[in-house]
């Protein structure tokens, strides 16, 4: 194969009409076997990834044809993320490191921290002085609010041990040592009784007959990660519970939760849930303040 293509072009038109006759799934960054195959060929030649047509006329040497040739026959042989492939991921243009110990960032909580309508949430970015990431996995959220709110202080915490050693690393990478703490339990508990002024979440909310319908592709990441219970709200129940006593009077929480829309607001109809949308979701992502939890 590698004879024949000869430029980032050539590599690009194979590896689309590759990916779709295979029938690929997508959504780990990627839309489409389009978006896949631009992200694979840029990344594998460390170029920027924000648009493949100004090095589409350039010419490969041979390592980067074989190296080009071997990534598009693995995502299509092994049916594993292109992050994984790649070791890398990006959310709002922001690089992370990530392997099999944890899901494929693509959290919207991301968007709702670094996007161009950055939290729409009346709460101004100086006054955020502490930060909870629960189930913090690589540890993106939590860079993520390091470089949203300059003036906190951020915990990170995941049940997973291997899922921190991701993380640990990509906070080092990104020299917020200082900044963000990762601690090892399940959700509220080794933070024990500190408040926040923000709570970011992104926690398993994937339901059974979802669970059961996953592609290899999903199934390549972390069960831990995704599974949420029969409804796939077991978690965020728990962390409904336990917030309140983990906020500061003027503190908020933001969680994603996928599709329980309806099943959340049926089961908490005292709670005056917000969703802000992003360009990509519609009522995945609520918010609540402190003062919601009152009453």
């Amino acid at each position: 194969m590698t004879d024949d293509l000869l430029t980032i072009r050539d590599f690009f038109r194979y590896a689309v009409s590759a990916f779709r006759k295979a029938d690929l799934s997508f959504g780990h960054g990627a839309a489409d076997a389009v978006d896949e195959a631009a992200y694979i060929t840029l990344e594998a030649l460390n170029l920027p990834i924000d648009d493949i047509n100004p090095w589409l006329e350039a010419r490969l040497t041979a390592p980067e044809r074989k190296r080009l040739a071997d990534l598009i026959a693995a995502r299509i042989e092994t049916r594993k993320p292109a992050a994984y492939l790649l070791n890398k991921a990006y959310v709002q243009g922001v690089p992370f490191y990530v392997d099999e110990r944890v899901i494929v960032p693509r959290s919207y909580i991301g968007e709702l921290l670094m996007g161009e309508d950055a939290f729409p949430l009346a709460v101004d970015p100086e006054d955020v002085t502490s930060v909870l990431d629960l189930c913090t996995g690589s540890g993106c959220l939590a860079i993520l609010a390091a470089y949203a709110f300059p003036n906190a202080e951020i915990d990170g915490v995941d049940l997973s041990i291997d899922a921190l050693e991701v993380a640990r690393r990509n906070v080092a990478e990104h020299g917020l040592e200082e900044r963000i703490a990762l601690h090892h339990g399940d959700l509220f508990a080794p933070v024990k009784t500190k408040r926040y002024d923000l709570i970011l979440t992104n926690p398993p909310y994937v339901d059974a007959e979802a669970m059961a319908g996953l592609t290899p592709e999903y199934r390549a990441e972390p069960e831990l990660a995704l599974a949420g219970g029969d409804d796939g709200l077991d978690v965020v129940r728990r962390i409904l519970e336990e917030a309140p006593k983990h906020l500061t009077p003027t503190g908020g929480i933001l969680c994603e939760i996928g599709t329980g829309l309806d099943i959340l607001e049926a089961d908490y109809p005292e709670l005056d849930f917000i969703w802000p949308d992003t360009e990509e979701s519609e009522g995945e992502v609520f918010w609540l303040t402190a003062e919601d939890f009152e009453g």
